[in-house]
């Protein structure tokens, strides 16, 4: 037992020496996605002030830090769902109305010091933290889920990292918490005895998802670039009311079809990486909300899949041209408006159900 202790604790000093030290390159690192660097480093100082319970009781002697590292929990899950929102989107800013979401953390703050950690108080204080735990990762998820669709709905470049990125933490997080809960399991059942091993899984798998979260941030530091917050998710209803509008007699024979059609395939404007509708709404004088549902619901696809046809399309003519066999892949992926390797590989699969290299290599079989 006395083996399993010192690893907790030595497992524990590892991980909040390796949060701090990740605090400190967040809050120093230059970049432009301050805020949610500066959000997620505070995220990670909260749980590094928790984690101490690992490897030291010595905070119980003075009450009123002890009542401060209780009731700090309560600021994980609202600094994470802050760090979710500034991240995935550029214009998100700390304002004032944000002090609601430390309300439960200062009402806890102030019932320690009245109860003095009383059985009621603390019972009253798990069971509120549960709550608070799923309403946020279900307030997270939602948040992802519309970043997701209007990222899908107004960009053409194939950067998921952030997406992937956000929702491998929050799984992880609902990981992590299960494993607390089963111990909370444990503890009041009569296979107490096995807490202690619980808590062993506890610290290792909180090592290895800031380990996870340090390679992160050491390999992708400008990993955010997130999307405007002010754009909504196409809605059905005006879906609905647009297609009365441009639907004429023969089906897809409209002024807005045709035009775009055309400028698509004359102009070529998916071969800028950046492209977003909003920019092809301008450059076809197109309004853009109707740019938008021409192509994600008349059409049928996602502005990000109809640009990336156009590209891949382009792709294909080059690969296929024996006067351009010496061309790399690599060249040709810039050449068509993509901005990394692995986006295109993805694409050209998706589209070809082939890699661009065996797609050349059956063109001059």
């Amino acid at each position: 037992m006395e083996n399993k202790l010192d690893l907790i604790q030595s497992i524990g000093k590892i991980v909040v020496f390796i949060m701090i030290l990740l605090s400190i390159f967040l809050f120093t690192v230059k970049t432009k996605n301050k805020l949610s660097n500066s959000l997620f480093g505070v995220y990670l100082l909260v749980i590094a002030f928790d984690l101490i319970g690992f490897f030291t009781d010595k905070t119980i002697a003075y009450q009123n830090l002890h009542i401060l590292k209780t009731a700090s929990s309560l600021l994980q899950l609202p600094l994470f769902y802050l760090y979710v929102q500034s991240a995935c989107y550029v214009n998100f800013r700390i304002k004032l109305i944000h002090i609601v979401h430390a309300i439960l953390f200062l009402l806890f703050v102030i019932v320690f010091k009245i109860t003095s950690f009383s059985n009621t108080s603390l019972l009253f204080f798990e069971v509120v933290g549960e709550f608070q735990f799923f309403g946020y990762i279900i307030a997270v998820f939602l948040v992802l889920k519309k970043y997701r669709t209007v990222y899908l709905e107004n960009y053409s470049n194939a950067n998921y990292a952030i997406y992937k990125w956000l929702f491998q933490i929050t799984i992880f997080t609902c990981v992590a918490h299960t494993f607390v809960l089963l111990r909370w399991y444990l503890y009041n059942s009569r296979y107490e005895e096995y807490v202690l091993n619980i808590n062993i899984l506890i610290s290792i798998s909180v090592l290895l998802i800031t380990v996870f979260f340090v390679l992160k941030a050491l390999y992708q530091p400008g990993l955010f670039t997130g999307v405007n917050s002010n754009i909504e998710p196409i809605k059905f209803s005006v879906e609905k009311k647009f297609k009365k509008k441009i639907i004429q007699k023969n089906g897809i024979e409209n002024g807005y079809l045709k035009k775009l059609i055309s400028f698509m395939e004359k102009e070529r404007p998916y071969l800028d990486f950046e492209l977003t509708l909003q920019k092809l709404a301008v450059q076809t004088d197109i309004p853009e909300k109707e740019l938008s549902l021409l192509i994600n619901h008349y059409l049928g696809k996602h502005f990000f899949d109809f640009i990336n046809e156009y590209r891949i399309n382009a792709a294909k003519v080059v690969l296929a041209n024996p006067d351009e066999r010496e061309v790399t892949v690599l060249e040709i992926l810039y050449q068509v408006g993509f901005n990394s390797k692995s986006s295109f590989y993805t694409a050209f699969k998706k589209v070809t159900n082939k890699t661009p290299t065996q797609y050349r290599k059956e063109a001059f079989a």
